[in-house]
């Protein structure tokens, strides 16, 4: 994959991860977005409801999606480094969890 295309499907899985967060917002409405089991809701999401596993060319599974997603969390909170969660979040399950 050359890195135009590359770069193309990180945009589009963080548009999906930005979908994935303003869902589960109003999922969670009533306490404010809190959900302690975040990554289990957006794995399940993600999987079932969105092009993610045709971006990434095949469909993970469900607990290593979970713990990509918290992994992302960890490393992002970590860094500090600012910029959108949602472009660190879509380059490394691309990275880590994409096809070929």
């Amino acid at each position: 994959m050359d890195s135009r295309s590359s770069a193309g499907k990180v945009a589009t899985i963080a548009a999906v991860l930005r979908d994935a967060a303003e869902t589960h917002h109003i999922v969670f409405k009533i306490v404010d977005g809190a959900d302690a089991d975040w990554a289990s809701w957006y794995a399940d999401w993600l999987l079932r409801l969105s092009p993610l596993p045709a971006l990434l060319g095949g469909t993970p599974v469900r607990s290593e999606l979970v713990y990509c997603l918290v992994q992302c969390d960890k490393e992002f909170t970590a860094a500090a480094g600012g910029g959108q969660w949602e472009d660190y979040y879509a380059e490394r399950l691309l990275s880590r969890l994409g096809a070929g």
